[in-house]
């Protein structure tokens, strides 16, 4: 069954050219051209992943991504015309899993578009490391791809579950920023180191008793991170 893809801008020669370029490929596309559309759209039909342009009429692209982040863990790819590190940082705070920014190659947004789908739709059974872990209140379901904290499904995005993954299979060990950046974006990814930190930062307002002061998620100040095991674990 193909997937689907729905893309979100406001300007329509945009919008027909990824839809050309995503049907060509194999893809179900699904359009809309403001940020309330979307959330509509996405509701009636939910896709496999939302292409999202950043500035929309109605509701703006970052509405939208965490709209959709509150009842959703559905990929977002941001399209973005702002280019500082700072403006890219703000899309993946919303929630976004990756970006790419305007002009763009549709054929890069293409291979963006599998890599994404990829590793939201893969698996942990080929990783190494039990298909549950338990620490403390939070329970990692890698085989469901779900995860509980006090009994409670937490909407985690795909990159946050890779992330936390990672780090609790080897509690107590430290990865480096590059390290999570490879398990959770793959090899070929190259965007910046910092996207790592943003990502965790998220990932621990959803599973920490106190974000400010981490238990599960712990930072090796110059090193990277390790996963502490919860509260009732030193």
């Amino acid at each position: 069954m193909s997937r689907t893809v729905l893309v979100v801008d406001d300007d329509k020669k945009i919008v027909d050219l990824v839809r050309a370029y995503l049907e060509r490929d194999g893809y179900r596309v699904l359009c809309a051209y403001d940020g309330q559309s979307a959330l509509e759209l996405a509701q009636a039909q939910p896709p496999d992943l939302i292409i999202l342009d950043l500035m929309l009429p109605r509701l703006g692209g970052l509405d939208v991504c965490q709209a959709l982040r509150d009842r959703s863990s559905v990929p977002i790819i941001m399209l973005t015309a702002l280019v500082t590190e700072a403006d890219k940082l703000i899309g993946l705070e919303a929630g976004a899993d990756d970006y790419l920014t305007k002009p763009f190659s549709p054929r890069e947004l293409l291979a963006r578009v599998r890599a994404v789908l990829r590793r939201s739709g893969a698996g942990s059974g080929g990783e190494d490391g039990p298909a549950e872990i338990q620490a403390g209140d939070l329970r990692i379901d890698t085989a469901r791809h779900e995860v509980r904290l006090r009994g409670r499904p937490v909407a985690l995005t795909p990159k946050e579950f890779r992330l936390l993954s990672t780090l609790a299979r080897a509690p107590g060990r430290v990865f480096t920023r590059a390290e999570l950046l490879t398990r959770a974006f793959g090899a070929d990814y190259d965007g910046l180191e910092r996207t790592v930190d943003v990502h965790l930062m998220n990932l621990r307002r959803k599973i920490e008793p106190d974000p400010a002061r981490p238990t599960y998620i712990q930072t090796v100040y110059g090193v990277g991170y390790r996963f502490g095991g919860g509260p009732d674990v030193d």
